[in-house]
């Protein structure tokens, strides 16, 4: 495909574009080599580029930028470029691309963070802060940080005035941030298969109608994750507050009739034990199957208890 640039329009010279789209001369060659960019146009020795060469550059970008892979990017801007639509898409991208927060990040100086931490920060705890995406580097600026969720920096300066020392804030939170993303990547799971699926699936991109849609599904359940976790964070909270609270003053455990009355103890596994039953059930229901297992063997040997101890011999006598 060939951009004719007319009169009325700017024209670039290689260099020229790649100091406007922060492209390197070599990227925008490779890019016109796999066919994402269009070709220049010629003026006699020289090629001339023009302000849509410029907006493509920019549009790849930003796509790189999500995620995308530049073979997913061809494909999608020649949908754009045979008429099929590109608007659409990128509507759905931005969305699930956007902030899932409506928290506002903020900044914070070196100063701050001691002053907050009662004077116990240092590089250790900062490099683990910003390691961990709890705080971000200025760029240009070594004494400022930027705070993606306040909220979090929050809590961490609670627990620690609290008495939590820092190592074991950070700790907690790396374990905890592993759970958490299991539960966003079954929540995921859950919701393309019974929702989103038919968006996603089919020899084809969806239309911009079925993008827009799926933007506005995004939307409306982008918040029932939280809402589902926030809900059952607060019941498992106080359970496991009031077994220990019981534990610790004596108490016989949790309430009667609770979902966890019953007691509950560690029992140790062999791995190899673990690894087979997620081989066979998945991870999420291993748990599940080792306790029905262990129910099962309990009832059947109560079975032959009561069954080896009404002899046979018995019957006769009482025949006779």
């Amino acid at each position: 495909m060939t951009a004719a640039p007319s009169a009325a329009r700017p024209a670039y010279r290689i260099e020229a574009l790649a100091q406007l789209s922060g492209a390197t001369v070599r990227t925008i060659r490779a890019y016109q080599d796999r066919g994402l960019l269009p070709r220049p146009e010629r003026r006699g020795r020289a090629n001339h580029y023009s302000d849509v060469h410029l907006t493509r550059l920019h549009r790849i970008a930003d796509l790189l930028d999500r995620g995308y892979t530049l073979a997913s990017i061809k494909e999608l801007l020649d949908a754009h470029d045979t008429g099929r639509g590109l608007g659409g898409v990128l509507g759905l991208v931005a969305e699930v691309d956007g902030p899932w927060t409506d928290e506002e990040p903020s900044r914070v100086s070196r100063t701050d963070l001691a002053a907050r931490f009662a004077g116990t920060t240092d590089a250790t705890a900062i490099a683990d802060a910003v390691a961990l995406g709890v705080l971000e580097p200025v760029p240009g600026d070594d004494d400022a940080f930027l705070v993606p969720s306040p909220q979090e920096l929050a809590v961490a300066v609670e627990l620690h005035a609290a008495g939590v020392p820092l190592g074991a804030i950070t700790a907690h939170l790396r374990e905890l941030r592993v759970q958490v993303e299991h539960i966003a990547s079954r929540f995921l799971e859950f919701t393309t298969e019974h929702v989103f699926a038919r968006y996603l699936e089919g020899p084809h991109r969806p239309t911009d109608a079925d993008a827009a849609e799926a933007a506005s599904l995004v939307r409306r359940l982008r918040p029932l994750a939280q809402q589902t976790v926030d809900a059952e964070l607060a019941r498992a909270m106080r359970l496991f507050a009031a077994r220990q609270l019981r534990r610790h003053l004596g108490g016989d455990g949790p309430p009667p009739g609770s979902a966890d009355s019953a007691e509950q103890r560690s029992v140790p596994i062999p791995a190899a034990t673990i690894r087979a039953v997620e081989a066979l059930v998945g991870a999420e229901r291993a748990a599940e199957f080792l306790v029905l297992a262990a129910e099962r063997e309990v009832r059947a040997r109560a079975l032959d208890r009561l069954a080896s101890s009404h002899r046979p011999s018995d019957d006769l006598d009482e025949a006779r």
